[in-house]
């Protein structure tokens, strides 16, 4: 029986990410049922070791969720204390049992954090035990979310805060004293008062500009990636990694662009276009459009919308571009040659390329009750999404590493 998982960073104060919430589906007998949060904490262990820690982190710390059966039953030792960070939910009444397991895990070196932290006497009673207080920005006040800064961050708790949806209220958290963050911040940056692209990333534009244009100009492309260097070199590199499996080598910029075709070109010219703009951003910022690109890519199909998996990939792929430039979305596009269809989904119109995106973020949020809509809207089957989102996962990380893509699909 195929499980939910979403993935959703958290940050540090230099916007480096630290970890991931691991969100896990509830039960076998509801995709999307989310009253069943003893069967989710069991998946949390039982998926982590089906697909393993490094693959679903890379090196960072996982969020797990505890609910009280799995702290009391000692479940969690079966996690590696080095690698992960056990949430223990709000509901979870702090009674004895309840604390003698907190203690045991803490002996065992297990780092814990208290998730939707409201101050209470039976709250309380963990704060001894706890590294992590999550305080949720849009249900507190921030008169109350300072004076938990001022109370607990002189007792070496780390203060994280979540449901961060702008860069303002990122900015505004890390000024009362919280040092981590959790939400979709990066998505939406300052804006700065100056919406010029910087010349050298304009360089970059110019190229995804000429690959799109019908008919596609294979040497005018190929001139004007020659002209900057660290796009040629990304290219090439990309192409000849283990990632792309072609058959020859690829020698030069002109031989490059005769492998890969026509819709090769515009595919994988946005793609290194994205990551050299993307340089002295957070990680996440180059990972992230390029999952969501080939999670779109693969959802085309099962949409039914086969002919549109291209345009599809460039919404994905260019859906935190406002992001990496520090622009809004509309500024950026006025320099980006994109189909008109594309334009429009970036900017909120309700077309099917919108649609299909929309499903990527319900999963990335583990929204799973809205995603059920979603897919249902588009006679998606819930249990195709899943192999989806791994499968989107190893590309990504075979671009940006150069290793091959293990094509096994989770099962």
């Amino acid at each position: 029986m195929q499980k939910f998982l979403a993935r959703q960073p958290i940050f540090n104060a230099n916007r480096v990410v630290y970890g991931y919430e691991l969100l896990f589906r509830s039960g076998p007998e509801n995709y999307f049922n989310s009253s069943q949060p003893e069967v989710a904490c069991a998946s949390t262990t039982d998926r982590l070791f089906l697909f393993g820690i490094e693959h679903l982190t890379q090196g960072r710390r996982a969020f797990i969720n505890c609910t009280r059966e799995f702290l009391i039953r000692d479940y969690a030792v079966m996690l590696p204390s080095d690698r992960v960070v056990l949430e223990i939910l709000e509901s979870v009444r702090a009674d004895n049992e309840v604390l003698s397991a907190c203690r045991r895990l803490k002996q065992a070196g297990y780092l814990l954090a208290l998730d939707d932290f409201i101050d209470s006497p039976d709250s309380r009673k963990l704060l001894p035990l706890a590294d992590f207080l999550k305080v949720d920005v849009l249900a507190t006040t921030r008169e109350e979310q300072l004076r938990l800064a001022r109370d607990f961050s002189s007792q070496n708790i780390r203060l994280l805060a979540e449901k961060v949806e702008t860069y303002e209220d990122f900015e505004r958290a890390g000024d009362l004293g919280y040092s981590y963050f959790q939400g979709y911040f990066f998505s939406r940056p300052q804006m700065l008062s100056h919406h010029d692209i910087p010349s050298h990333k304009l360089a970059y534009l110019r190229v995804p500009q000429a690959a799109n244009q019908s008919p596609i100009e294979m040497n005018e492309i190929a001139e004007r990636i020659k002209t900057e260097t660290s796009l040629s070199y990304r290219l090439l590199r990309y192409l000849n990694s283990a990632a792309f499996f072609l058959a020859l080598e690829v020698r030069s910029i002109s031989h490059a662009l005769t492998l890969l075709g026509e819709r090769g070109v515009r595919r994988w010219v946005s793609l290194v276009t994205i990551a050299c703009m993307a340089d002295e951003k957070p990680q996440e910022l180059v990972t992230l459009p390029l999952i969501r690109a080939r999670f779109c890519e693969l959802l085309a199909p099962v949409a039914g919308v086969a002919e549109f998996a291209n345009d599809l990939f460039l919404r994905g792929l260019v859906s935190a571009i406002d992001a990496i430039l520090d622009m809004k979305m509309e500024d950026v596009l006025k320099e980006l040659a994109l189909r008109e269809e594309i334009r429009q989904a970036l900017l909120g119109a309700q077309n099917i390329l919108r649609r299909v995106f929309q499903i990527v973020l319900l999963y990335e949020a583990g929204a799973w009750d809205e995603l059920n809509h979603a897919a249902a809207a588009l006679q998606i089957e819930e249990d195709a999404i899943p192999p989806m989102f791994f499968q989107s996962v190893d590309w990504a990380r075979s671009i940006l590493t150069g290793q091959p893509v293990d094509e096994t699909e989770p099962s």
